[in-house]
């Protein structure tokens, strides 16, 4: 997808539009393992005490009551291949008819190879389907949903899969650790670990098709993607201080007034592009970072919360799992339903934002 630029500051993508992809089958995974806010504070009660901070400071700022964790050691491929299984299953689409696997998570087994390689070895899906990741922080799985959608629109495959897989476990126990190891922690830094305090766990698979194999009748239309790369600093993860996981460093205020004003950029040429409306729209996933941001974006964009569906509370930010996974569970417990017009509005550290429309 070629970009170009629309100031010093903002990338244009152009729009996509899709006439003959369908959005078959999703299929999601969540962890049994449950632990609350309040749980992983008690775990820094000592700095907290120090400070004069008190337990249930993380919830009241999150609004994230609980997350979930797969067991120490999980793999991203062993649950980003369940969900595919999941999909592949409800979808009905024989496996020598998916053309291309990508697995699109934050989280991969190992650098090289990639992790698609062992999910496509998982699922046994035939030596034709190519097989690769794409990592986009949060909004990964959206940009792999529209590199699969691309492919089937030119007639290239007839269907395709994408996965992802997020552990979150690993991030969360190293931020714990540094926070009551390293000498000289104050409430600055607190703040800053915050955002990976509310990290959770989970999977999600998709299986998208053409037209003349669908039995869905949920056809993808297209979408409008914005960038606002300058503000590329107010999160970033994955250096290894000596113990067992990444850490992440976010500065939430920022990134939340940032990411607003970029999501707000973004949907009023997505309504533009699909001919949509906010009266038109029946139904709204988002991805998922805390009660304070959904708030703020649904104001400033002036939606109806009644069209939205919340699962950070329960999960917290589940990466790019979230937003599928939202999806996924808005349509099992039948939220979403045939004929809604469903707009699933993206958003990633980076800052990038896609948003997309489902004929559902």
């Amino acid at each position: 997808m070629l970009l170009r630029a629309a100031s010093a500051t903002l990338s244009y993508s152009p729009p996509m539009r899709f006439e003959h992809v369908h959005l078959e089958a999703f299929g999601h995974v969540l962890p049994e393992e449950s632990i609350t806010s309040d749980a992983l504070e008690e775990r820094i009660r000592a700095v907290y005490d120090r400070l004069g901070l008190h337990v249930g400071r993380l919830e009241l700022m999150s609004g994230i009551r609980e997350r979930r964790f797969f067991p120490a050691g999980t793999r991203p491929s062993t649950v980003a291949a369940a969900a595919g299984e999941i999909a592949l299953e409800k979808s009905g689409v024989a496996r020598e008819r998916i053309g291309c696997l990508i697995h699109a998570a934050v989280c991969r087994d190992f650098m090289e190879p990639a992790t698609a390689s062992v999910v496509h070895a998982r699922l046994g899906l035939p030596p034709t389907c190519q097989a690769f990741d794409v990592s986009n922080a949060c909004l990964g799985f959206a940009n792999a949903m529209t590199l699969v959608a691309t492919m089937i629109e030119r007639g290239d495959i007839e269907a395709g899969l994408v996965v992802a897989g997020e552990d979150g476990r690993p991030l969360v126990e190293e931020t714990l650790r540094v926070l009551n190891t390293q000498d000289g922690i104050g409430k600055n830094d607190v703040k800053r670990a915050y955002a990976s305090l509310t990290i959770g766990s989970g999977a999600a698979g998709l299986v998208l098709t053409r037209s003349e194999l669908a039995r869905a009748p949920h056809r993808l239309l297209g979408g409008i993607a914005l960038a606002a790369t300058e503000h590329h600093e107010l999160c970033s993860g994955g250096a290894h201080t000596g113990g067992d996981g990444p850490l992440m460093e976010t500065d939430s205020e920022a990134l939340l007034v940032a990411g607003n004003a970029l999501g707000a950029r973004t949907f009023e040429a997505f309504q533009r592009e699909l001919g949509w409306d906010r009266q038109t729209i029946d139904r709204i996933v988002t991805h998922q970072v805390g009660v304070a941001h959904k708030r703020l974006t649904f104001e400033t964009m002036e939606l109806d919360h009644a069209k939205d569906f919340t699962t950070v509370e329960m999960l917290g930010n589940v990466g790019s799992v979230s937003l599928p996974l939202t999806l996924s569970k808005a349509a099992d417990e039948g939220f979403v339903q045939d004929g809604h017009q469903v707009a699933m509005l993206g958003i990633g550290s980076g800052l990038h934002c896609l948003m997309l429309g489902v004929d559902w």
